[in-house]
């Protein structure tokens, strides 16, 4: 069986793949044909939801998706499945949590170097963390003099919550020197540790 899905925009093929599986006799393979990058993506990614064997092949002007199925694939609603499919849920919201104004063990100067490069890495993500935290030497970060304080502030103005630690800014004598973010305690750090599935400590 073959579908001719060129020039045509998502979910509509999309849609036509679901129906045609739905009917596709056992052991029979499906064709489509596709122009389209987004197509092809979420075709891909239909393939793999029904546990479909994929072969994807380029041809002069288009793409050639090759879908065998393993067994009867069983579509309730194309419309909806289709939505899901073109429409993927949002990636989890993820806290970065600073305990140090380094990463990982070893020596400090390589250490920092390595934090800095993180958190420029991470402001410039498609999608940024939910909220940052910076505590204990991780404070540090957050305040004048800090390399890391510009890259912090693009994460801030692209959404991200900067918050750091107010009692480790005091033990440092660093509270005036705050250049970012605001200022948290322990009880609102371990809500927000509490509360998100998805915690990275450095």
């Amino acid at each position: 069986m073959q579908i001719d899905a060129r020039g045509i925009t998502c979910p509509k093929p999309v849609i036509m793949t679901l129906q045609a599986l739905k009917e596709l006799p056992a052991g029979e393979a499906l064709e489509v044909l596709v122009d389209d990058e987004t197509a092809l993506g979420n075709l891909t990614r239909l393939a793999s939801e029904k546990g479909c064997a994929l072969t994807v092949t380029e041809a002069d002007d288009h793409t050639v998706m090759t879908l065998v199925p393993e067994g009867a694939v069983e579509v309730a609603s194309a419309e909806e499945e289709a939505a899901a499919i073109c429409d993927p849920p949002a990636t989890v919201p993820s806290v970065f949590a600073f305990g140090s104004s380094s990463m990982g063990q070893g020596d400090p100067e390589l250490g920092h170097i390595l934090v800095k490069g993180l958190i420029y890495a991470l402001s410039q993500q498609d999608q940024v963390p939910s909220c940052c935290l910076f505590f204990n030497d991780g404070a540090r970060l957050t305040c004048e003099g800090s390399d890391t304080v510009e890259d912090i502030r693009t994460l801030e103005e692209r959404g991200c919550r900067i918050l750091t630690c107010g009692t480790c800014l005091d033990f440092h004598h660093l509270r005036e020197k705050l250049a970012v973010g605001g200022v948290t305690n322990l009880y609102e750090i371990a809500q927000i540790l509490s509360a998100q599935p998805g915690v990275v400590t450095v």
